[in-house]
């Protein structure tokens, strides 16, 4: 009887319980969208061509190569100094430059200038601003 009282939490997945939960719920969501509107889904098809055609491929494939690259960086570079935050310094860095260049018109240095320096200040503050008062670990 005694055992009844007791609760007993298994704390390697505990934390996977609400994500699941929301991830079902969003699914089946996702599926009630799709059955009422199907119609609208399958004529969009038109639509969604025109939009590709004229996008900027350039930009748009590379912030997705950029973001990759960025995310799959992060923990290595932060293993090196663990529970320091520079995992997320050291490829912020150069994420915001060359996803800035990426999107600059013109790349003289007249424009290179001030978005090197956002580049170096405002990872820094986050990282700053989180470690230092905050006290959350970047990777």
């Amino acid at each position: 009887m005694g055992s009844l009282t007791h609760i007993k939490i298994n704390f390697d997945t505990s934390h996977l319980i609400f994500p699941t939960i929301i991830a079902c719920i969003l699914a089946l969501l996702g599926i009630a969208i799709a059955i009422t509107h199907r119609r609208a889904i399958l004529a969009s098809g038109a639509h969604w061509r025109g939009i590709f055609a004229q996008m900027d491929k350039l930009r748009f494939f590379g912030t997705l190569v950029l973001l990759l690259v960025y995310f799959s960086a992060m923990e290595p570079v932060g293993n090196i100094w663990p529970n320091t935050g520079m995992g997320f310094l050291l490829c912020s860095i150069p994420f915001v430059f060359l996803n800035g260049l990426l999107f600059l018109h013109q790349r003289g240095w007249r424009q290179v200038w001030p978005l090197a320096l956002t580049a170096l200040i405002a990872p820094t503050f986050v990282w700053w601003l989180f470690g230092d008062l905050f006290y959350l670990t970047l990777p």
